[in-house]
């Protein structure tokens, strides 16, 4: 008898201590990470692989609260290129010296949300350029990889094969307005865009 009641007394606590163990592993199981929207003003100097095996430096000028993101390429052993793009959609790509050109693109989209990696897809923890990342791909277009511990962007690729790598991150960075001012050409000159583009 004191068996019987050792036993159902055993399986009452067990019951009983049920509910607790489901939710304690409900606890357990988290949520996939969400992106860290970019501050709304910052600097990063990206080293850049493009499709084509060219290399490139850019000075990445990001400022969302005058709605514009600048991007400097050091195109390598060729021509510095200024990608000034515009929260209207319009970008302005140019160069300076002897053979100076610009173009201007009408885009029809803006530069991107501080938020625009929201809804993107989680793919999990990758190690990538020696960091431990978190990882996201958005519209079969840009996977970003993320550090777990500082929440810095350590690279992002697209999908023509474009892959740029994070060397510095300034938060708070600000590009003097003298500088992302069009020249008089891009008003005045026609170009061919494959100058740019090829």
């Amino acid at each position: 008898m004191k068996q019987s009641f050792h036993a159902t007394s055993l399986l009452i606590l067990f019951l009983l201590q049920l509910p607790n163990h489901v939710s304690l592993s409900r606890k357990l199981t988290t949520p996939a990470p969400t992106p860290t929207p970019w501050p709304e003003q910052f600097h990063a100097l990206l080293y850049m692989n493009l499709t084509s095996t060219h290399l490139q430096l850019c000075d990445l000028w990001y400022d969302w609260p005058r709605g514009r993101n600048v991007n400097i390429f050091h195109k390598q052993l060729d021509v510095v290129l200024y990608d000034i793009e515009w929260s209207n959609g319009t970008s302005f790509y140019y160069t300076f010296g002897e053979d100076a050109q610009c173009s201007v693109v009408d885009f029809g989209v803006g530069i991107p949300r501080p938020d625009f990696l929201d809804g993107a897809r989680y793919l999990g923890r990758v190690v990538t350029d020696g960091f431990l990342c978190d990882l996201w791909e958005k519209v079969d277009f840009i996977w970003y990889y993320e550090d777990v511990v500082t929440k810095i962007p350590v690279r992002w690729d697209f999908v023509g094969g474009i892959s740029s790598h994070v060397m510095t991150w300034e938060v708070g960075a600000i590009l003097p307005d003298s500088i992302v001012q069009a020249p008089e050409y891009c008003f005045t000159k026609s170009v061919n865009r494959k100058t740019f583009f090829a």
